[in-house]
């Protein structure tokens, strides 16, 4: 299968003449939901970019405990870190659902971002969410407890608020992947989500999570913090 690099949505809005030098360059695949696309410590340069479906990015403890640091879902890329430092991969990328990706070698990455100083800052400005998030991320692991940590991913990963207030998230979370984010056991998760269902601060269905009071998941993450 082939494609057009003009397609992908970090490159809209980019001269076709530019990036036609590079259609040659680009691999162009689907990956089987499982299939692994990337290892720890592969010495690879490539860039992927997610056209459809959704990839999960996380490390290993040695141990052998998971954390997910993220999922990229379409209109995403990752493997830019390594296209830019040359150093080895530093997680490991599986496909959550059957996925098309576009592989794009490294340097002819980096050639199309040298290029175009409005690609340049764009990218700045990805790496730099990237580095607050993980901040985000590094005070609730040193800060919180597991408690107001899951009420953090459990804001992260719902939607706007409807008119009453109210969040979803859809589908529901899973709670072993709640668990690898946030650091925490399963169980522990569990025994979480199971009071906020009795007090009713979240109810569920089959297709989603309802966080009925965000505000209360929010004020208890305050003060926690705030102690």
């Amino acid at each position: 299968m082939s494609g057009k690099l003009s397609t992908i949505p970090l490159f809209h809005n980019l001269p076709s003449e530019l990036l036609r030098g590079y259609e040659a360059r680009a691999l162009w695949l689907w990956a089987e939901a499982g299939r692994l696309i990337l290892d720890f410590d592969d010495m690879s340069d490539d860039v992927f970019f997610v056209l459809s479906g959704s990839v999960r990015i996380a490390v290993r403890t040695p141990g052998g405990r998971e954390l997910i640091l993220d999922d990229v879902t379409a209109g995403g890329f990752f493997g830019d870190m390594a296209a830019i430092d040359g150093a080895p991969r530093s997680a490991s990328v599986t496909a959550l659902h059957r996925s098309q990706i576009c592989r794009l070698p490294g340097p002819s990455f980096m050639d199309i971002i040298s290029g175009t100083p409005a690609l340049s800052r764009r990218m700045m400005q990805v790496l730099t969410a990237r580095i607050r998030e993980a901040n985000t991320r590094m005070l609730e692991l040193t800060s919180l407890d597991i408690r107001h940590r899951l009420y953090a991913e459990l804001l992260r990963a719902a939607g706007p608020p409807a008119s009453d207030g109210s969040r979803s998230i859809s589908p529901p979370p899973v709670q072993h992947v709640l668990a690898s984010r946030i650091g925490a056991r399963r169980e522990a998760v569990s025994r979480e989500i199971g009071r906020l269902l009795r007090r009713g601060v979240v109810t569920r269905t089959r297709s989603a999570m309802m966080i009925r009071t965000p505000a209360a998941l929010e004020n208890a993450i305050k003060t926690e913090l705030a102690d």
